[in-house]
């Protein structure tokens, strides 16, 4: 029954985040941090889709993962390919966020909201997307440094250097977007202990 809910868990997450990021984000190439963030940054300069730019960004660090950290390889790698999948699946959602979606404020917290209660509702079971998240957990634990702390750290490093090498993402709302993400998963992770 724990695998059944495990799975759901990763489904449901893996479509609230697609859309967080089809809808919301690419339409006003909007960045989030992390992995997340460096797959839009790819998707943006050479067009490549941005599950398969994650995938690729987090194949690495899952191999890392495999040979220093095994849990965090088994916590992470559904999630992963599942939701990879189901973000390039979902990204014609583009197509609508660009006709009715007028603001890039609602762009930024539509989606940053959307993607916190994807990435918290997987976080609640150990479940990861990968990613820098994945790398951060990882650097955090032999460091003993908070992990939130290592997170928020990629992310502002990503959003920064996003903003730097494609000309039209916007650091502010790109800011709001993973302050919005922040925030979400940390409610959701929250309510859960």
């Amino acid at each position: 029954m724990f695998f059944i809910h495990k799975s759901l868990v990763i489904i449901m997450g893996s479509i609230l985040i697609a859309i967080g990021i089809n809808l919301f984000l690419v339409p006003f190439h909007l960045l989030d941090g992390g992995g997340i963030g460096l797959g839009l940054i790819i998707h943006y300069l050479l067009d490549m889709k941005v599950g398969l730019a994650i995938l690729c960004i987090s194949t690495p660090i899952f191999l890392l993962a495999w040979v220093y950290f095994r849990s965090f390889f088994y916590n992470g790698i559904h999630g992963l390919l599942f939701s990879s999948v189901i973000i390039d699946f979902l990204y014609p959602l583009h197509i609508i966020g660009e006709k009715f979606i007028t603001s890039e404020m609602v762009g930024a917290l539509g989606g940053g909201i959307l993607i916190g209660l994807g990435v918290g509702s997987m976080l609640r079971f150990k479940i990861t997307v990968g990613g820098t998240d994945l790398l951060a957990q990882m650097m955090a634990k032999p460091l003993d440094i908070n992990p939130g702390l290592c997170i928020l750290s990629i992310d502002v490093l990503v959003v920064s250097l996003g903003s730097i090498l494609v000309e039209s993402v916007s650091l502010l709302f790109s800011c709001i977007t993973v302050l919005s993400v922040g925030i979400t998963t940390s409610l959701i992770v929250r309510k859960h202990y």
